[in-house]
C-alpha cells in the first residue's frame, strides 16, 4: 500500500530565490469526504487522478494513491468536481538533503503560503529552511480538500 508521509509548515521568510523550478496547479475533488479524498489536478499542461486516505493521529501519514490521465480528461473530469477550485503555484526547494514543497495560493486563498516535506518514514529528521514557520501538521484547516470549502480568507 502506497503511504504518503509529510509534514506541514506556514512559510514566513523569502522563498523563491532558493526556488529551482515551479509548476501552475489547479484542482479540485470529485470526493471531499474526511478520511478519503478524489482530487482531480492539472498541473501545467498535466492531468492527474489521486486518492487519498485518512490521515494517521498525528497528520503525518495517509494512504496516497496517484496517476497521471490525459489533460482532455482531467479538464473534463473536473466539471466533475465539487463546488471550490484550489489555484496555487507550487514552488521546489532544495534544503540540506530534502526537497521542500512551497504552495502559494490564490483567489480565497491568497496570503497563504504552505510548505511541505515527503519523508521516508515519519522518524526520518531534516533541517529547517530559515522559511519556515508554525508547523501545522494534521490541522485539518490546511489541507487543500479542507480550504476548497472553508478558504483562509474565512479564518
Amino acid at each position: 500500500m502506497a503511504q504518503e508521509i509529510e509534514r506541514k509548515f506556514l512559510v514566513c521568510g523569502e522563498f523563491k530565490a532558493l526556488a529551482y523550478a515551479h509548476s501552475r496547479i489547479t484542482q479540485g475533488y470529485i470526493s471531499s469526504q474526511r478520511g478519503r479524498t478524489v482530487r482531480v489536478r492539472i498541473r501545467d499542461n498535466q492531468g492527474f487522478l489521486t486518492i487519498k486516505g485518512a490521515s494517521n493521529a498525528s497528520g503525518t501519514s495517509r494512504y496516497e494513491w496517484e496517476r497521471e490521465i490525459p489533460l482532455p480528461e482531467a479538464q473534463e473530469l473536473m466539471q466533475l468536481c465539487e463546488p471550490g477550485i484550489i489555484d496555487k503555484t507550487r514552488y521546489l526547494v532544495r534544503y540540506e538533503g530534502h526537497v521542500w514543497e512551497v504552495d502559494e495560493f490564490y483567489g480565497d486563498n491568497l496570503g497563504l503560503i504552505l510548505a511541505e516535506i515527503e519523508l521516508a518514514d515519519e522518524a526520518e529528521s531534516f533541517l529547517l529552511p530559515p522559511f519556515i514557520g508554525q508547523e501545522v501538521t494534521g490541522d485539518v484547516r490546511y489541507y487543500n480538500s479542507h480550504l476548497m470549502k472553508h478558504p483562509f480568507s474565512s479564518f
